[in-house]
């Protein structure tokens, strides 16, 4: 394994972004930070003044935003007024990729009023929320009920919109699948203004599968119906130290929820892995807990959510240690366990936040929001962390995540690395996203006859060579990234920053079902087409034009 302290490339010369990055924290401290929480504290207040009304007000106010929002597609010229998107500002995406489509001429449909919980229904066991609600929100509210979506994304500021148009996962999804695969029912606002509610058994069921991962290039979310759990106070966790190689690390995670004997009571409700360098790992497994169980005397309890707490992979690594430990943690704070360090880019953000005095003194104005980060940051500095950073999801089969890490430990040599299985379901039409065919007849690790195991590699932090100051070509390391989980039958979210040309793009993903949704719903030249909008680069007046009038051809996927 590489030496981190050697100097393997030639030498970078420092320009004078690097000293503004070196510094952000200045601007951090003073501006992001206190106008984050001031934003925080309003968002919280909010949800707080919807929780308290109805819900037969809240559904009404809903009925009357959704006529708000068809009234406002019926007003646009198809010839003057561009591709339709939402009138949220660029830099509010949590993901970090560009969103270039709305520096180019757009039509745009606000949708910032759709932030409500609708209904929770404990008999049919569905949350019904708008597209805005996020993760902090919904389990704020179903968590002192003893109920939580059956996928909750850890960070706080996650919406259900966007990780049911995109990608989403957690600690359940080896149980649950992705985020969109515990939704049990879509409204959608189509391209001509109608309203439809999608499921998988209804006459809308090609749309309900086809908007996953079409980043909303289908119609409108205003609303979905989510599966809702039993869940217990507490997560009893356990920390598993390893040590190896890479591969010996992969398989020791694999083994750590998919027994090899199949044992269905060897699976954890939750599960995650951290590799922390090229040879040491801590694994964590998870067990609801019931209040009474966690609080029986000899057993530790951890209130991870407090602001002066240590950072979360940091108390993680601890089990390298000091070896195996369990302890008690409330469910909730569990559930955000990474929001308050933003994973590990907290320690790139303040570089001095994980230390105890600036915890204390300071720790409870954590986390920045993202958006916030992304609005100050200007051009310069939004360029070099392109080039010069890497934040990268890589959803692969379970049986190929030690081939990944070591691609990943030889091209970009980032640590920690994150581990999170989920499972990909075999659907009765074929989306954007699926298994390798013929996988159920292998019999591998994970694998059942109606689902494919398969990881989220979640790779963010600099790489080696950039902590080093040496030459990293960050979009050359994107490319070949990408061309290593097209062969491999991996993929890539939509969040991420990407170098995929649209050829590269539909030999990645599936593109036929996709289309069909865009053909059959009118989506073609009034919404932008899911490559479209996930291109780099500022689009131009002519390739504007070019989708307004685009021809529906099928994508495809040459052969190589």
């Amino acid at each position: 394994m590489s030496d981190l302290q050697a100097p393997l490339r030639p030498k970078r010369k420092k320009s004078l972004v690097d000293y503004l990055v070196q510094f952000r924290w200045i601007v951090v401290i003073f501006v992001v930070l206190p106008v984050s929480c001031f934003i925080y504290f309003k968002l919280f207040l909010g949800d707080v003044k919807s929780a308290m009304k109805s819900e037969k007000r809240r559904q009404k106010e809903h009925e009357e935003n959704v006529k708000k929002v068809v009234n406002r597609l019926k007003q646009r010229d198809p010839q003057k007024d561009g591709l339709v998107c939402t009138a949220r500002k660029p830099y509010i995406a949590v993901g970090m990729r560009n969103v270039d489509y709305k520096r180019a001429r757009h039509f745009e449909v606000d949708l910032s009023a759709f932030r409500n919980i609708l209904e929770v229904d404990k008999e049919r066991m569905v949350a019904k929320v708008e597209p805005l609600v996020n993760m902090g929100q919904i389990t704020r509210y179903t968590v002192p009920m003893n109920l939580a979506l059956a996928v909750v994304a850890e960070l706080d500021d996650l919406t259900a919109g966007g990780l049911i148009n995109g990608y989403g996962i957690e600690g359940s999804s080896h149980i649950y699948g992705l985020f969109s695969d515990t939704v049990v029912a879509m409204e959608v606002v189509l391209a001509d203004g109608q309203v439809v509610r999608c499921t998988k058994d209804n006459e809308y069921s090609d749309l309900f599968y086809g908007i996953p991962w079409s980043q909303g290039t289908l119609g409108l979310l205003v609303s979905a119906e989510i599966k809702l759990i039993p869940i217990k106070e507490y997560m009893r966790l356990t920390y598993t130290p390893y040590r190896g190689t890479l591969k010996e690390l992969a398989q020791a995670y694999a083994d750590s929820f998919a027994p090899r004997d199949g044992d269905p009571s060897k699976v954890p409700d939750f599960v995650e892995g951290m590799i922390y360098n090229p040879t040491e790992a801590v694994h964590m497994t998870g067990k609801y807990a019931s209040k009474e169980e966690a609080k029986k005397k000899g057993n530790v309890i951890n209130n991870v959510g407090w602001w002066f707490k240590p950072w979360f992979y940091q108390h993680a690594q601890t089990a390298l240690k000091k070896g195996e430990f369990v302890e008690y943690i409330p469910t909730r704070e569990y559930y955000h366990r990474h929001t308050r360090c933003l994973y590990w880019e907290g320690k790139l953000i303040l570089p001095f936040g994980d230390q105890w005095w600036f915890r204390w003194l300071l720790g409870w104005l954590m986390p920045p929001k993202v958006s916030l980060l992304k609005a100050t940051q200007g051009e310069s500095i939004r360029n070099y962390y392109h080039d010069m950073h890497v934040i990268q999801d890589l959803l692969v089969p379970l049986y190929k995540v030690g081939d990944a890490l070591e691609y990943c430990h030889n091209e970009m040599e980032v640590y920690p690395i994150w581990l999170c299985p989920h499972r990909l379901f075999k659907l009765p039409v074929k989306t954007m996203v699926y298994p390798e065919p013929g996988f159920e007849h292998h019999h591998r690790q994970g694998d059942t006859s109606y689902a494919q195991m398969f990881t989220d590699i979640g790779v963010y932090y600099a790489p080696g060579p950039v902590l080093r100051g040496e030459e990293f070509n960050g979009a050359e390391a994107v490319r070949n990234l990408e061309e290593w989980l097209i062969q491999n039958h991996g993929f890539q979210p939509q969040y991420a920053v990407s170098e995929l040309t649209e050829k590269n793009f539909w030999r990645m993903f599936d593109g036929s079902h996709y289309e069909h949704c865009r053909k059959k719903y009118g989506a073609v030249g009034t919404f932008m087409s899911v490559y479209y909008k996930s291109k780099k680069g500022k689009k131009t007046e002519k390739e504007v034009q070019e989708a307004e009038a685009e021809i529906l051809e099928p994508a495809y996927a040459e052969e190589v």
